[in-house]
């Protein structure tokens, strides 16, 4: 449960990187879509599957390890793109950004088929979380 909704976090996240790359329609695709069904559809097969959610002491442990790491990531993603990059500014209006005709015309054209595969993907997921769940014991 705990990984869905940081799930949603994650994905509001990468919204916020698309409205800082002045792409608002792809942001609120992202948090209705992604954070809107998807995250919910998660969270509610895993609900369905019956699975011990109650915090458990053998699952539950130190918390700092993992920031720790985290953090150290973070800030060589950050020098390692600094380092590449500098601080210089790219024309955002010259490449499209943000146009939704642009975006629509790639996503029917070149991702057509990721983008079916991945709705089939939820949809056995879905179907084998209310298959468990559904299973007398």
């Amino acid at each position: 449960m705990r990984a869905g909704l940081w799930l949603a976090v994650a994905f509001a996240g990468i919204a916020g990187a698309a409205l800082v790359l002045a792409a608002e329609f792809l942001a609120w695709v992202l948090v209705l879509v992604y954070v809107g069904a998807i995250v919910v559809l998660l969270l509610f097969a895993t609900m369905l599957t019956k699975a011990p959610t109650d915090p458990s002491e053998d699952l539950d442990r130190a918390r700092w390890p993992g920031a720790a790491v985290a953090g150290g990531v973070g800030l060589a993603l950050a020098a390692a793109v600094t380092g590449a990059f500098g601080w210089s500014k790219a024309d955002l209006d010259a490449n499209g950004a943000g146009d939704a005709a642009a975006m629509g015309e790639a996503v029917f054209s070149e991702w057509v088929l990721p983008f079916e595969v991945l709705s089939l993907l939820l949809l056995a997921a879905l179907v084998g979380a209310v298959a468990v769940s559904t299973r007398s014991r």
